[in-house]
């Protein structure tokens, strides 16, 4: 069995990064960009860094920002319709998972117009074309959707999320600059944050789990566990750190796909709108617990990156009950909830269970799971 690798053609790291863009998109030919990014990254002028740059180069763009925190089928509907009628050829997406995966889905609807229909792109759809040239310049510190083949949509009429995954979306230039992250408020740096957690431990215990993407993981868990407490107090270390951790989780995950965590988070953003790095750092350390058993030795690994100390003579079932209190901890620390008492009621588990176990994240679990152990789980925080 051969594993496969798939990245951006290249990527930009640390402060001044945004000043490679005007320069890839102007040696490359392009002459007009359809800039995706949402209206309170433009109201708060984070996106005008970017435009500034276009605007002193004379480099012609239209801005769309019709994009929701949890993107819909019909947002990305219009945004195809705003980017033909724009007479763009290339795309900047700028802000967190929502603008990236809606420019995403832009991008391969316009260079693959038999897949119009947003819905038939969910799971491994068989498209021909790569996306429209995209570069893409992350607001958060979480999604990595710079660097991965995923995408996530919201379908509003049947109250679910849908993932698609597909080689021909991974943006062809990524650009981490942490000054595009310095405004993130605490609330927002903390969820992501621990969303880039997520991804780094359901990549290292995913049944697709390599040599590989185990080095990107580990790597990953490390730096968040020393960076994120500092950027959620915007220290320029913390930013720094947490940039560079986020996009390293996503070169792993991207690649070897997550878990269950993540099936329950997409069910809770389709149901009740949840922000997608609030549910998966509530659910993660109980969702460890349930999986221990199916991991080996893994759980040490994860103890040892964070920084717990002692591991190596730590019994076995010592090691991963430490991994999942410094997962609990790192978590309370940054001020994320303990429990989804606030968020979900108990005539939807069934549906929310149907949902997750349905979602494309749930078969890389380790631990094979069933409906009941998935009620079973929100039930347990609540």
């Amino acid at each position: 069995m051969s594993n496969r690798i798939v990245l951006n053609t290249v990527s930009y790291h640390g402060k001044g990064a945004i000043e490679n863009i005007v320069p890839e998109l102007t040696s490359r030919g392009y002459k007009k960009a359809f800039v995706c990014s949402d209206p309170d990254l433009i109201k708060f002028g984070v996106s005008q860094k970017v435009t500034d740059l276009l605007d002193k180069a004379g480099f012609a763009y239209e801005i769309y920002s019709d994009i929701k925190a949890n993107p819909t089928i019909e947002n990305v509907q219009h945004g195809v319709k705003c980017f033909k009628d724009s007479g763009a050829d290339c795309i900047i997406a700028i802000g967190g998972g929502s603008s990236m995966d809606t420019a995403k889905a832009v991008g391969i609807i316009a260079e693959n117009p038999e897949f119009a229909d947003v819905r038939s792109l969910e799971g491994v759809a068989p498209t021909k074309n790569h996306a429209t040239f995209t570069i893409a310049v992350p607001t958060t510190a979480g999604t990595a959707a710079e660097v991965t083949i995923n995408y996530v949509i919201t379908d509003v009429e049947k109250k679910r999320k849908f993932v698609c995954v597909d080689t021909h979306d991974i943006p062809e230039v990524a650009v981490v600059d942490p000054d595009m992250m310095s405004t993130m408020p605490k609330g927002l740096t903390a969820a992501t944050g621990m969303d880039a957690l997520t991804h780094a431990i359901e990549g290292y215990i995913t049944k697709g789990a390599w040599e590989m993407t185990d080095m990107f993981h580990l790597k990953a868990i490390e730096l968040i566990s020393k960076h994120l407490r500092g950027a959620v107090t915007n220290t320029p270390e913390g930013r720094e750190g947490m940039a560079l951790a986020q996009y390293i989780a996503g070169q792993g995950f991207s690649n070897v796909g997550l878990g269950i965590v993540h099936s329950m988070a997409h069910s809770l953003g389709a149901v009740y709108d949840t922000p997608h790095g609030v549910a998966n750092a509530i659910l993660l350390p109980t969702v460890m617990e349930y999986n221990a058993e199916c991991t080996g030795d893994k759980y040490r690994d994860i103890a040892k990156a964070m920084g717990v100390e002692g591991t190596e003579s730590m019994s076995i079932e010592e090691a991963r009950k430490a991994a999942c209190d410094a997962v609990r901890k790192l978590s309370a620390d940054v001020g994320i909830p303990a429990d989804l008492k606030d968020i979900v009621k108990e005539e939807d588990i069934q549906f929310l269970s149907e949902s997750a176990f349905a979602d494309a994240c749930r078969p890389g679990n380790p631990k094979d799971t069933c409906v009941e152990d998935i009620a079973a789980l929100y039930r347990k925080l609540i």
